[in-house]
């Protein structure tokens, strides 16, 4: 229930990719979001106003169901919405909602609304293109307007170019993070490791670890939509995520720990200190304090000596010795001066596992520890999770849940170390 409590104002223009505004509608309402559609006349003509009743369980409003006996007017309709989004949004309301004109009912609704308001254009490339109108998605932009960038792909006109809608979950992310950005996280850059490293023992063999990646893409998407500049360095695939999360695949833990420091060194660039006596010409605004989630289960050994190709079996005989030699630890290696740095470490042994992880705190520098103890390798992959939170102040239980609402939890408490 991601958006329980929040109230979205759809606005449906009339576009050809007006059927994909239902599985907006759907995403929303799924997400725990109060849904309410306003359409214009020309979309009616796509999509019919009892399909998206039928989603929302709202009543539509449209020049015909207009009344001012009760809510469903263009002033009412939008009072306590949290969010207009028009998706889809046509050259032609774009050019008109940029220069203030309401000459049909959506715009009205759209001109009375005094809340974030977010667009997601839908329109033939030669249409987005004319210089009238990305002058009026320039002119948004600089109103605060978010502009939900649309795809390039094939036309529903037979043309290629930009031009598609946005996918229907990019453009819940993006209203979702606007919905969602809190002023700790916003604009603060983060970096996060995900995955089971991989490290190769010849072209087509290697050594790994059960490791799903689920919590370090719920930690960078939790982290997304409270407004972080996020960099994930992975050995998973991140399908599903929020197309504007910055990701790097990796695949062993050399690879790992280069480009996580490489990524620590971006963070803390621009940090500069406040004007003081010792530093009177210090200017500017300081940035935030970055921080390190190490979600990653990286290999502890690798092999010696890779191997080019396959090896063949048969050169290998009936038992094969294979030399192993020790990875750089990763979180004991990165340099933490400036940066707030939170472990995840995962054990089997109840009586010491506790114990083991809360020594991160002082072996390897740890801010903060997240530690979960499991069961068996089918613990790995699961869409839900239990961990307990460790500073040197104390550790707090959190209970069972899906990985993005524990990931939330993981961030409040994350904050808590900068105060």
């Amino acid at each position: 229930m991601l958006l329980k409590n929040k109230k979205i104002l759809l606005g449906v223009t009339g576009s050809i990719a007006a059927y994909k505004a239902c599985e907006v509608a759907r995403l929303f309402v799924k997400a725990g979001a109060s849904v309410q559609v306003v359409m214009s006349q020309a979309a009616t003509r796509f999509v019919s106003p009892l399909t998206f009743e039928a989603l929302t369980r709202n009543p539509v409003l449209c020049e015909d169901s207009e009344s001012w006996a009760n809510n469903l007017n263009h002033i009412e309709i939008s009072k306590d919405c949290d969010l207009f989004l028009m998706a889809p949004a046509t050259a032609n309301t774009i050019n008109k909602l940029s220069k203030g004109i309401a000459d049909n009912i959506l715009l009205q609704s759209a001109l009375a609304f005094n809340k974030p308001i977010a667009i997601a254009p839908s329109a033939n490339t030669n249409m987005l293109n004319n210089h009238q109108t990305k002058n009026s998605l320039k002119m948004l932009a600089v109103s605060d307007i978010t502009i939900i960038e649309p795809q390039e792909k094939l036309l529903a006109c037979g043309d290629s170019g930009t031009g598609a809608l946005a996918d229907p979950q990019e453009i819940f992310w993006q209203c979702a993070k606007i919905l969602l950005k809190d002023p700790f996280w916003s604009d603060r850059r983060v970096v996060v490791t995900g995955g089971g490293t991989v490290e190769k023992i010849d072209d087509v063999r290697y050594i790994s670890n059960f490791s799903s990646g689920k919590m370090a893409n719920a930690v960078a998407t939790a982290l997304y939509l409270r407004g972080s500049d996020i960099c994930l360095i992975t050995t998973k695939e991140t399908n599903g995520l929020p197309n504007n999360i910055y990701t790097i695949n990796v695949e062993s833990a050399e690879e790992m720990l280069g480009f996580t420091e490489d990524a620590l060194r971006v963070a803390r660039k621009g940090i500069m200190s406040k004007p003081s006596l010792n530093n009177p010409d210090a200017i500017g605004m300081i940035q935030k304090e970055p921080f390190l989630f190490m979600v990653a289960a990286v290999a502890d050994y690798t092999p010696t000596f890779p191997q080019t190709g396959k090896i063949k079996k048969n050169t290998i005989g009936e038992n094969w010795n294979i030399e192993l030699k020790q990875n750089p630890d990763i979180l004991k290696t990165i340099k933490k001066d400036g940066i707030k740095t939170v472990a995840f470490k995962a054990e089997m042994d109840s009586d010491n596992g506790l114990a083991n992880a809360a020594s991160l705190l002082e072996d390897k520098g740890a801010d903060a520890v997240c530690y979960n103890l499991i069961s068996d390798s089918n613990s790995f992959g699961s869409d839900e999770n239990e961990i307990i939170w460790l500073t040197k102040d104390g550790q707090i239980k959190m209970e069972k849940q899906d990985k993005l609402s524990l990931a939330f939890k993981i961030l409040e408490n994350a904050a808590k170390l900068s105060v």
